[in-house]
């Protein structure tokens, strides 16, 4: 997490920085050397930037098509013993050239500096926006608006018109976690103007799957959101947020963004919190018949089953041991297993985690980098899929990658485990995976480290 003042300042000096000297490179050797194997092109901005949207001053927005993302930040949070490893994970390598290039010189210098001062061969690429102007190949993510950064929030509650934004109320922003606002620690102190959103009003004991659609209708509407309510949503831990996004797009809800990082990068960013308990004024009429999306879910076993012998691919997003049946994961879900013919998708420490989906600040990983996991478990961007977890939670998490990308035929199984084990009748998976996948996504423990880089 990435809260200022919860992290240890641990300074480190690097020798060498000040004797390091950094080559630039220009647009026309970089773009000779777009599909060269020896160069690495890496993208050092942060996720909103990568995803889609336009950096200040481009006519395009995204990532130089090919380019890998290392965000500059994450040099405050990377384990110093465990660096090495973890750049060598994403395919980093000294026998390449890396190319990095940012929009930011401040942040493209102290990046820079630091690989180099490392020992690897680094070049700096300080023409992206030219580039973004030019026809020279990028990309981007189809649905990138729906992941957005504190700036862009900030800007829409303001009034302005960010990008992707069309509508003309401000939006709605909900703090999502479980229980009431008086007994939620994440509500405590949360962005100004927000309200908070309780789990509960969307999911329900004993399998916690979604709820009878008037249930969460007149809870929706409780709490002041239409269908055509722009809301953005955001959690101190991804998956709820997540998970209510899912929800809401399930029932109809036309613009849903997930604040990427929640209220860490957000405070980061110096941006206005409050302790104020806000009420949301209710409103009296959906605007359509709830679920406006049932595509977007698998209910129960039942339905799983019949869609896997029309090839549904039925993904597990449990931990390691939840998968190879050593644990259940819950208190209160007393079997141990998975589901027959479940692939494993990867996931986290355990039943409230997701670090294999995470960066080293606690934002989203490049979905490209989860899809290659994914590839390597047969997994295919035109594959009928369906994610799950125990309760659906974690599995948010994956499909919301999916979404982001554009994947046509993506949906959450929402009974997961829970549901299937309750029938003793429901064929389990015997034929488990032998050896645990790599995550390639091993930083270590998250603390905040400034002075840790040569540049910081």
């Amino acid at each position: 997490m990435k809260t200022k003042s919860l992290f240890l300042l641990i300074p480190l000096l690097l020798s060498g920085c000040d004797q390091t000297v950094v080559k630039e490179i220009g647009i026309e050797e970089l773009s000779e050397n777009l599909n060269n194997p020896e160069y690495i092109i890496i993208d050092t901005r942060p996720d909103s930037l990568y995803f889609g949207f336009k950096d200040k001053g481009a006519a395009r927005g995204g990532h130089i098509k090919g380019a890998m993302q290392f965000t500059t930040g994450w040099l405050d949070f990377i384990d110093e013993n465990k660096f090495d490893t973890f750049v060598e994970e994403k395919g980093i390598s000294k026998e390449k050239t890396l190319v990095f290039y940012d929009s930011d010189p401040d942040s493209l210098e102290r990046i820079t500096a630091e690989f180099a001062a490392k020992g690897f061969q680094v070049r700096a690429f300080k023409s992206f926006i030219q580039y973004s102007n030019s026809d020279l190949p990028m990309d981007k993510y189809p649905n990138y608006f729906l992941s957005v950064s504190p700036a862009w929030v900030q800007a829409a509650l303001n009034g302005e018109k960010p990008e992707s934004y069309t509508s003309d109320q401000k939006p709605v922003i909900f703090e999502v976690s479980w229980g009431d606002a008086e007994q939620s620690k994440s509500y405590a102190t949360h962005i100004k103007g927000a309200f908070h959103f309780n789990t509960d009003w969307i999911e329900n004991a004993p399998v916690w799957n979604l709820s009878e659609p008037d249930v969460i209708k007149n809870n929706l509407l409780k709490n002041g959101i239409r269908k055509d309510t722009p809301v953005v949503v955001y959690s101190e831990n991804q998956m709820a947020a997540l998970r209510v996004l899912w929800a809401l797009k399930w029932a109809g809800v036309e613009d849903v963004r997930f604040l990427n990082g929640g209220l860490n990068v957000w405070a980061d960013a110096e941006l206005p919190t409050e302790t104020t308990l806000n009420i949301p004024v209710p409103v009296a009429d959906f605007g359509a018949e709830i679920p406006v999306n049932p595509q977007v879910t698998i209910a129960m076993p039942a339905e799983a089953i019949q869609g896997q012998k029309s090839g549904l691919k039925l993904i597990s997003n449990r931990t390691w041991d939840e998968y190879t049946g050593k644990i259940s994961g819950y208190d209160y879900i007393p079997r141990k297993g998975e589901p027959a013919g479940a692939i494993w998708g990867f996931g986290g420490k355990n039943s409230n985690d997701m670090s294999d989906y995470y960066d080293p600040d606690g934002t989203l990983r490049n979905p490209e980098e989860i899809f290659a996991l994914w590839k390597t478990q047969g997994i295919e961007p035109t594959d009928q899929v369906a994610f799950y977890c125990g309760t659906g939670w974690r599995a948010s998490v994956s499909w919301f990658m999916t979404q982001l990308a554009g994947w046509e035929n993506s949906r959450i199984y929402d009974g997961g485990w829970n549901a299937w084990q309750m029938d003793p009748t429901l064929p389990v998976l015997n034929n488990i995976q032998s050896q645990k996948p790599a995550a390639l996504n091993d930083y270590g423990e998250i603390i905040k480290k400034p002075g840790q880089s040569c540049k910081s």
